[in-house]
């Protein structure tokens, strides 16, 4: 039997790595996608060969997870329950689907993951293997009680990892635990679990990875200018850059500002409420870019109806149902609405905060001649607002009419 594991080189998928090949019989491929982890990746090939791994492939993915899952969910305007960037479920889709190619590939029999039962990670790993391969089987350990059994918690799976050798760095002592990719880096669990504990305090600035806080940022603003063509980043400064460039450079001065911390209570997939916080400068920049480009270029009507469908999108990524036919054709619709949103924004970033201070495009929809008090009634006649308020009272006064009678 084969395996493709979707492998982190952390404690729970390195003894799940073991655990596998010892109670499946079996040879792992353990895969780990290049997201955007920096550091996490050294010596990780080495550390799944030496766990029992019979090959680990690692692959730079960075430019196709800006590329075709960030951009066109910033087109979509998505963010979940009007907060949360969407950062790890984002990024499941498409490790996913780079396994189901690898298992195919390798005529695999299998892929695993290690994400826990009450976790969402779980359902969008699998419904991306239904959707790409469903004749794949899924295993995850954490649902089999023989697992549970043997690793009640984290002391059990330290002690196995010193017993046969596996290289793992990690203490019985969690304080929380981190996701990192190119969109964010996610904490939670351990002492975030107590939803009165200050996780912005000064005792808890060692933890961000990504940006200072708002207090440490600098005294003196910086200016940033913000090119889109179809609702698509392209250049940052005047400089033309790739998707993934774009996602670099912005993550570079969204942490340099402490732009784009948020602590949030979110409502799991599977029920439950956690409690997460995140680091998202780049994409907390793009976000805000996006939509002020949008408010210059849209259609009032389309870029209303746009918006009444953002929690159901946000609810479609966050759910797992990256590759289903909903989404999908919610974003035919997304991509129809941004063919105009071309033009650039200037930003000032200051001590955590995005100001607009800007706005240009040549498809802009602004029309000074209208805006302005002073203008003529050549282009717009005031008089005309007179009949219009009269059809939109109607109702209103048959209304006040009726309650009158009544009383």
């Amino acid at each position: 039997m084969t395996i493709v594991l979707a492998y982190s080189g952390g404690l729970d998928t390195s003894i799940i790595l073991r655990w596998l090949k010892e109670n499946y019989q079996a040879k792992i491929i353990a895969f780990c996608a290049d997201i955007g982890q920096e550091e996490e990746l050294d010596g990780l090939e080495a550390k799944a060969l030496k766990t029992g791994a019979a090959k680990c492939i690692i692959e730079d993915l960075r430019e196709e997870f800006t590329r075709d899952f960030i951009f066109p969910m910033f087109q979509a305007g998505a963010i979940y329950e009007g907060q949360y960037f969407l950062g790890t479920s984002i990024a499941r889709p498409l490790i996913a689907k780079r396994m189901v190619e690898i298992a195919r590939t390798a005529k695999a029999d299998a892929i695993a993951h290690g994400a826990t039962g009450k976790g969402n990670d779980q359902v969008r790993f699998e419904l991306t293997v239904a959707a790409l391969a469903p004749e794949l089987q899924v295993i995850a350990p954490w649902r089999e009680e023989r697992f549970r059994k043997q690793f009640p918690g984290r002391a059990e799976m330290i002690a196995f990892a010193k017993e046969n050798n596996i290289p793992v760095e990690a203490s019985t002592e969690k304080p929380y635990s981190m996701d990192r990719n190119l969109l964010h880096l996610s904490y939670e669990s351990g002492i975030l679990e107590d939803l009165w504990f200050d996780a912005s305090s000064k005792e808890m600035c060692g933890m961000y990875k990504l940006s200072v806080a708002p207090e440490e940022a600098p005294n003196k603003s910086e200016y940033v200018d913000v090119t889109f063509e179809a609702g698509n980043c392209i250049a940052v400064n005047g400089k033309s850059l790739s998707p993934l460039g774009v996602m670099q450079m912005l993550n570079k001065l969204g942490g340099k500002h402490g732009i784009g911390r948020i602590d949030i209570v979110e409502n799991r997939f599977v029920g439950m409420k956690s409690r997460g916080v995140y680091e998202t400068p780049g994409g907390a920049i793009l976000h805000f870019a996006h939509r002020q480009m949008e408010t210059l270029t849209m259609d009032r009507e389309v870029m209303h109806l746009r918006d009444s469908l953002i929690p159901k999108y946000s609810e479609f990524v966050y759910n797992g149902f990256w590759f289903s036919p909903e989404r999908e054709t919610l974003q035919a619709l997304v991509t129809e609405t941004q063919r105009d949103v071309t033009g650039v924004v200037r930003l000032k970033l200051y001590k955590g905060n995005i100001i607009v201070v800007g706005r240009k495009s040549p498809k802009s929809l602004y029309d000074p001649k209208l805006a302005t008090m002073e203008g003529d009634a050549s282009a717009y006649d005031q008089g005309d607002a007179t009949g219009f308020i009269r059809l939109n009272a109607l109702r209103l006064k048959v209304r006040a009419a009726l309650k009158a009678k009544k009383n």
